[in-house]
C-alpha cells in the first residue's frame, strides 16, 4: 500500500514547491472519516484514495488535485460533508470533491435512469473543470486493478460500465494510455477467454520477431543520424484488445494482421516530424490508402501525428508513428498535459482555460447538446455514441472542415453544420455528385446539402444516422408525432391497469412521479406506455410504492380449440376458438389443392411454407424429394437454408382466374393491449373485413402487452394490406406486423 510521505515525494519530485501541509491535512481528514472502513479485497479503505492520488502523480497534477483524490470517497461514503469541506480545504477543492460525488438519493424506477443521472452529473462536473474527469478516471482505473476482489456478479456489470463510457471518455479526452489499461482490463474480465488466446499469440509473435524488430528499430536510426536528423525511435506492441477489436470489425486473423507491431518516431519540432517522412519515404516504398497527416489536421482529441506504412527492412510492412515530443506528450496524457502545462509553464489552479484543448471544447459542447430535452436513458445511449466513434474530415462547398464520427452520413454532415439545415435535408452531392444520403462519407469529401422547406426529417432517419446532434434532432421532430399515435394507447393502457387495482386514473397524479420515471411530461410518460418502453406496474409503483405488480397466466390451447386465459384474481374466462390446423401439413407446412400457379405440374403435390403465401406475393417454389414442391414468398427467411441448393428453386408465378376465386394462407403477428375485450375486438374485425381465421396462439404475456400470432385466409396481398392497416387503427392494438415463417 502506498504510504503518505511516499505519496509526498512522488508530488516533490516534479513539483519542488508543493504545499505539504495541504497534503498531509487531506490524508489525515480522509483516514479519519474512513476510520476503520475496509475494501473488498481487506485492504483499510484509506488505500484506495492513497492509490488514486498516486496514479495522478504520474500525470505531474499539482496538489490541489492530489489532495481531491484523497478526499474523493468522504461526502459520498462518510459522514463528511461538502460545507465541512470547504470550510477545511476551501470552496474550489469543496466543490471538486462533490462533483465526484455520486447521487445516492435519485428517487428513479429504472436503475439504468439512475446510471445516466449519475453519468449526467459527472460530465456537468467535468465540462466546469477537468480535474473531475482526471480524478475520476485514476479512481476507476484502481477499481479495475482490484476487481478480482469484487463479488463475482457485480464485476462484469462494473467491466461493462467501464469498456462503453470511461475507456472512450479517456480517449476522447486524448489520454491513451489511460484508455488502453481500462479497456485491457475490462475485456479480461468480460471475455478472458479471448483475451488469454490474444495474449499468448501475441507472446509467441514476439518472441519470433524480436530480432527483426530491433533491426527495424537500428536501420531507422541509422537512416536519421546520417541525415543529420535527431529523432528517437521507439518500437511498440498493440494492446490484446486493440487487436481483439480489429480482428473483429475486420474479421481477420492474426496472420492477416500486418500492424501487430508499430514503430514511433519522436523528434524535437514540427518541422523535423516532416523531414523525418521525406526520409523515410525516399528511402522505402509508402504502401498507397496508409498515409494520415493528423498534425495539419488533428483529431478532436487534439492527437498530432502523421501516420504512413511503408514496406521497410526485409520487405516487412512497417507502421510508422511520426510525432515532436510535445505532441507525444499530449498523445499520452491528453487533457492532463494541457491542465498541467501551458507554453512550459504550470497553470496557478490546474483548470483548463478556454482554447486549451479541442477535446475539451468538443466535450462542453457535447453537453450542451445532450444536456437539453432528454430523458436519461436518451442522454445515456447519445453519450456513448459521441464517445466511441473514430473520425472523419469533410468540407463544406465554402471550405468549412467538418468533423464527423467514421461511418456518418450526409444527413449527419447537414445536422453538424445547423439543425435547420439537417430538418430541411431532400439530398446531397458529394464531390459534385448526386449520391443517396445514407452514403458513408469518407475522409475530404466535399459535401453539398439539397434543402426543401417543406421537408420534414423522417423518424427512420434514425436508424441512419451516427451522431448523438442528429439523432436528437429526428428524435425532437418525430416526437410531436410520435406523441399524438402512442399518448392515446398509453392512457388507455394506464386506466385498465388502474381499474385492475381498484383506483381510478387521473393525469394529475403523474405529475409528482415524473421525475421517478426519467420522463419531463405527462404526455411523454403516456406516449412511453404507449409504446411498450415504460410498463402499467412500474407508473402504479411510482404513485402507490405499495402496489404489488399484476401478472397474467397463459395456458396452452385445448384439444378444442377453446383458449384459456387466467386473469389476476385466478378466474377463468372462456374465448371461442377456431378451427384447427389442417391436416396433411410438413415441416410447419399447410398443405392445399388446385393451386393456381404457373410452373407446377397438375401431378405435383402442392404445399405453402409455414407463414403462406398470397397473390400479389412474388414466389418461389422448393423441390421437396418426394414430397413435391414448397411454396415460399420471396422474403421468406427460410429460403436462406437453400442458398446451397439451387437445383431445388423452380420458378413459378401466380395464375389467377377472376371468376374462381381462392382464399390464401397468411400469418400476421398482433400486440394488443391485455385487458378483457382485446381479443374480441381484434377478430370482430377480421370477421368484419372477410376474413377466415384458421389458427391463433399467444405466444407471450408482458406486464401491458399480449402477442398473438393469426393464420388468416384471405385474399390477397390487397386484402392482406387492408386488413393490417385496419388492425393497427384499432384503439387496443399497438402494432402489426406481417410474418414470413
Amino acid at each position: 500500500m502506498m504510504r503518505q510521505y511516499e505519496l509526498v515525494e512522488r508530488v516533490q519530485f516534479y513539483k519542488p514547491d508543493v504545499n505539504e501541509a495541504l497534503l498531509n491535512k487531506a490524508y489525515v481528514y480522509a483516514m479519519q472519516k474512513h476510520g476503520k472502513q475496509k475494501r473488498a479485497s481487506g485492504d483499510p479503505y484509506i488505500s484506495h484514495p492513497l492509490e488514486v492520488a498516486a496514479i495522478l502523480t504520474e500525470m505531474k497534477l499539482d496538489e490541489s488535485t492530489i489532495a481531491v483524490a484523497l478526499l474523493h470517497d468522504t461526502i459520498e461514503d462518510t459522514s463528511a460533508t461538502r460545507q465541512e469541506i470547504d470550510g477545511l480545504f476551501g470552496e474550489d477543492i469543496g466543490r471538486l470533491v462533490e462533483g465526484l460525488t455520486k447521487i445516492k438519493k435519485l428517487d428513479l424506477v429504472s436503475k439504468r435512469a439512475k446510471q445516466a443521472e449519475n453519468l449526467r452529473k459527472l460530465l456537468l462536473a467535468i465540462s466546469d473543470d477537468v480535474r473531475v474527469l482526471l480524478v475520476k478516471l485514476a479512481d476507476r482505473l484502481h477499481n479495475m486493478r482490484t476487481l478480482e476482489y469484487v463479488p463475482e456478479e457485480k464485476r462484469a456489470r462494473i467491466a461493462e460500465e467501464t469498456m462503453d463510457i470511461y475507456a472512450p471518455l479517456a480517449g476522447r479526452m486524448g489520454m491513451q494510455d489511460m484508455r488502453e489499461e481500462l479497456e485491457e482490463l475490462a475485456f479480461k474480465t468480460l471475455n478472458s477467454e479471448a483475451y488469454e488466446t490474444v495474449i499468448n499469440k501475441l507472446d509467441e509473435i514476439s518472441g519470433r520477431k524480436e530480432g527483426l524488430i530491433r533491426t527495424i528499430e537500428e536501420e531507422l536510426g541509422g537512416l536519421f543520424a546520417q541525415e543529420g536528423l535527431e529523432a528517437e525511435v521507439r518500437g511498440r506492441r498493440k494492446k490484446p484488445y486493440s487487436v481483439f477489436k480489429k480482428m473483429q470489425t475486420k474479421s481477420l486473423s492474426f496472420e492477416q494482421l500486418s500492424d501487430i507491431f508499430g514503430f514511433r518516431i519522436l523528434t524535437n519540432s514540427t518541422a523535423d516530424c516532416y523531414r523525418a517522412l521525406g526520409i523515410v519515404h525516399m528511402r522505402w516504398p509508402v504502401v498507397p490508402g496508409r498515409f494520415k497527416d493528423y498534425i495539419s489536421t488533428p483529431k478532436q482529441n487534439d492527437y498530432r501525428s502523421v501516420h504512413t506504412t511503408i514496406v521497410g527492412p526485409s520487405r516487412q510492412r512497417v507502421e510508422l508513428q511520426i510525432r515532436s515530443h510535445a505532441m507525444h506528450r499530449v498523445a499520452e496524457m491528453g487533457v492532463a498535459a494541457h491542465a498541467l502545462y501551458k507554453d512550459g509553464v504550470a497553470s496557478d489552479d490546474g483548470k483548463l482555460r478556454s482554447g486549451d484543448s479541442r477535446a475539451y471544447t468538443w466535450l462542453r459542447k457535447t453537453i450542451e447538446a445532450l444536456s437539453e430535452g432528454y430523458n436519461p436513458e436518451e442522454f445515456l445511449e447519445h453519450t456513448k455514441l459521441e464517445l466511441f466513434h473514430d473520425q472523419v474530415f469533410c468540407f463544406t462547398p465554402k471550405g468549412q472542415l467538418i468533423a464527423l464520427p467514421r461511418g456518418a452520413t450526409p444527413i449527419d454532415f447537414a445536422y453538424a453544420v445547423h439543425t435547420d439545415i439537417g430538418d430541411t435535408c431532400v439530398g446531397c452531392k458529394i464531390n459534385g455528385r448526386v449520391m443517396p444520403l445514407v452514403t458513408r462519407l469518407a475522409n475530404g469529401d466535399e459535401v453539398s446539402i439539397l434543402r426543401s422547406d417543406k421537408q420534414v426529417p423522417p423518424p427512420a432517419w434514425e436508424e441512419v444516422v451516427v451522431t448523438g446532434k442528429a439523432r436528437a434532432a429526428i428524435r425532437r421532430a418525430t416526437r410531436t408525432a410520435v406523441r399524438k399515435q402512442y399518448s392515446g394507447l398509453g392512457q388507455r393502457i394506464l386506466e385498465r391497469a388502474f381499474e385492475r387495482s381498484g383506483k381510478v386514473f387521473s393525469r394529475d397524479e403523474l405529475g409528482p412521479v415524473l421525475h421517478r420515471l426519467g420522463q419531463k411530461e405527462t404526455d411523454d410518460v403516456l406516449a412511453a406506455i404507449g409504446r411498450g418502453e415504460i410498463s402499467s406496474d412500474d407508473v402504479l409503483r411510482a404513485i402507490y410504492p405499495n402496489h404489488q405488480e399484476s401478472r397474467v397466466v397463459k395456458q396452452k390451447p385445448t384439444d378444442e380449440g377453446w383458449f384459456n386465459l387466467r386473469n389476476r384474481a385466478g378466474m377463468i374466462f372462456r374465448l371461442p376458438g377456431f378451427s384447427k390446423r389442417k391436416a396433411g401439413t410438413r415441416k410447419g407446412g399447410r398443405e392445399t389443392s388446385a393451386v393456381p400457379i404457373r410452373g407446377v405440374d397438375a401431378n405435383t403435390s402442392v404445399r405453402f411454407c409455414t407463414g403462406g403465401a398470397v397473390p400479389g406475393d412474388r414466389i418461389i417454389g422448393i423441390l421437396e424429394p418426394g414430397a413435391g414442391i414448397t411454396i415460399y414468398p420471396i422474403q421468406s427467411p427460410e429460403l436462406t437454408a437453400f442458398d446451397d441448393e439451387p437445383e431445388r428453386w423452380v420458378d413459378i408465378r401466380w395464375d389467377i382466374d377472376e371468376h374462381n376465386r381462392n382464399r390464401f394462407p397468411a400469418r400476421i403477428w398482433v400486440s394488443g393491449i391485455n385487458a378483457p375485450g382485446t381479443l374480441a375486438e381484434i377478430t370482430a374485425l377480421v370477421a368484419d373485413n372477410d376474413t377466415n381465421i384458421e389458427s391463433m396462439t399467444m405466444r407471450k404475456v408482458a406486464a401491458d402487452f399480449t402477442d398473438m400470432i393469426f393464420d388468416l385466409q384471405v385474399w390477397d396481398l390487397k386484402h392482406l394490406n387492408l386488413l393490417i392497416t385496419r388492425l393497427k387503427n384499432l384503439e387496443c392494438v399497438s402494432s402489426v406486423e406481417r410474418l414470413y415463417e
